[in-house]
Order: structure tokens, then sequence, then C-alpha cells
């Protein structure tokens, strides 16, 4: 009895004490980064590090900050920030609409193909915004193949109005509420909705009533993610909205435009924009940042 005991406790001080919640992988990683890092490693490292952030640096130290109260209240600061966040809110909503039920298709259900509608759902992820903008047009601008329909059946005209930002924006923020619903839902356990459909609850009410509070989590994550992308849409709104003081000019087109007239303002826009893009950071970093 003894020497099972003694072998273990051996090999749980070889491999650094005690073995379990993943110490010994720990531990021989600190152990090793004490061993120092090698310069062909940390050159680049540091190099790689500094082009990240120089640009923000510069961005901080060029910023007007006696005059950045001033810049942020302007009549055109100010609608380009109201209708950036009334937009982004908006097409978040409407991702959530779309996305949790796409994300629970791709996740909960097999049928043929399915790997490949996953690739076009994605696909917004690497598409070049612009090119967004113009498969927008082509779908649902005035002459395009379901905005010729909407125009002469309902009189709606999506292109180049504030509804046409929205669905710019959600266009390009829909993949990244997908994909994080999706992985929530691979990773909570399907026999919790089969326990509730054996006690006689339907598909959609063991969805609603058991589902959808495990995954909140990822939805709350995705919603953030997808707010965030759809307030610094640029390519895919300017092409698709156009760029109208007011109606369609969003903070990421105002800072394109203010930079040919008044630089100081465009740098006040771009430090709300990073200032959001750090406040989301920061909400997300328990979630994706750290190692369990």
């Amino acid at each position: 009895m003894t020497g099972p005991n003694r072998s273990g406790a051996a090999a749980g001080s070889v491999t650094g004490g005690d073995t379990r919640g993943g110490g010994p992988r720990r531990r021989r990683v600190r152990a090793g980064a004490r061993g120092g890092i090698p310069l062909p490693l940390l050159v680049p490292a540091l190099v790689g590090l500094a082009f990240l952030l120089l640009p923000l640096a510069a961005l901080l130290v060029r910023a007007p900050w006696r005059d950045l109260p001033g810049q942020l209240t302007s009549p055109e600061v100010w609608d380009a920030l109201r209708l950036s966040l009334i937009c982004a809110t908006s097409a978040t909503a409407v991702s959530l609409v779309l996305g949790v039920p796409l994300a629970w298709l791709l996740a909960r259900t097999e049928f043929p193909g399915r790997g490949l509608v996953r690739a076009l759902v994605t696909l917004p992820l690497v598409l070049p915004p612009v090119v967004g903008g113009v498969a927008l047009l082509l779908a649902l601008g005035r002459n395009g193949v379901v905005g010729r329909w909407l125009d002469a059946w309902f009189g709606i005209t999506l292109p180049f109005t504030t509804a046409g930002v929205v669905i710019a924006e959600a266009f390009v923020a829909l993949p990244f509420l997908v994909i994080s619903v999706e992985g929530t839902l691979r990773a909570a356990d399907p026999r919790f909705e089969e326990a509730a459909m054996t006690l006689g609850a339907s598909r959609f009410t063991a969805f609603r009533r058991v589902t959808l509070p495990l995954i909140m989590p990822g939805i709350a994550a995705g919603s953030v993610l997808a707010w965030a992308r759809a307030l610094g849409e640029f390519g895919a709104t300017i092409t698709f909205a156009g760029n109208f003081p007011g109606r369609t000019q969003t903070m990421p087109l105002a800072v394109y435009l203010a930079m040919q007239s008044d630089p100081a303002a465009a740098i006040a826009l771009s430090l709300v924009l990073l200032a959001v893009s750090i406040a989301v950071l920061a909400g997300l970093r328990d979630r994706w940042m750290t190692v369990s």
C-alpha cells in the first residue's frame, strides 16, 4: 500500500508538487521562464509590440486634450456619435434576432452542407468590407436582385439611408455573434435539453427555458463583439449607405472626412473609438484571455 503512494509522491515531487488543477504544467512553464528568454525570440517580440503600440501612443501624444471637450460637444461630432450609437445598437439587435437561431442551427442540427453554410456565415469576417458594400448594393439596391422588388412593392429604398447603415453594420457584425454563440452551444451539455424534452417540453420550450439561460454568457460576449464591430465599420457603410452628415455619417466616416478639414476633430473621434475598443477588451478579458 505504501509503495504506490511513495511512487506517486515521488512523481509529484519530480513534476513540481501537486498534480491537481494543472499545477505541474504551470510550474514547468514558470521554471522554463526562469531560464531566460532566447534573444532571437525576444527581439522580434519587442519589435512587434512596439509596432502595435506606437501608433496608439502617437494618437494619445498628439491628442488636443485642452480642446477635447469642445471637440466632442460640437454639433457635427455629436451627430456622428449619436448616429453611431443608434446604428450599432440596432445592428446588434438585428444580429441577436438572426444570429442566435443561426448559431443553434449550426451547433445542434445535422443537415447536408452544414460545413459550407458555416463557411458562408463566417465569410464576412475575411471579406473586404468594401466588397461587402458592393454586394449589398447589388442585392438590396434600387436595381438590386431583391431591392427592386422592395422598391416596387413596398416603396422601400435602403441604400444611402440610416436603415442602410444598420444593414451594412449588421452584415459585418453578425458572424462575430454567431461564432461566439455557436461555440458556447457546443460547450453546453445537450443532455439538459434532452431531459427537458423527456418531461414533455417541446424543442423550442427546452431551448427557451433550459438552453438559453445556459448560453447567456456567450450571447452577451457575442453581442459586445458585434456591437464594437458595428461601431467601427467603415467600408461597407460608405459603399452601401454613403456619407451624409446626420443621416449616414457614423464616427469612422466622420474621422475620414475630418482628417481632410479638421484633424483635431478626427483625433477626438478616434480617441472615442479607441476608448470603446479598450472597454470591450477589458470586459471580455476574463472570458477570452484567461486559461483555466
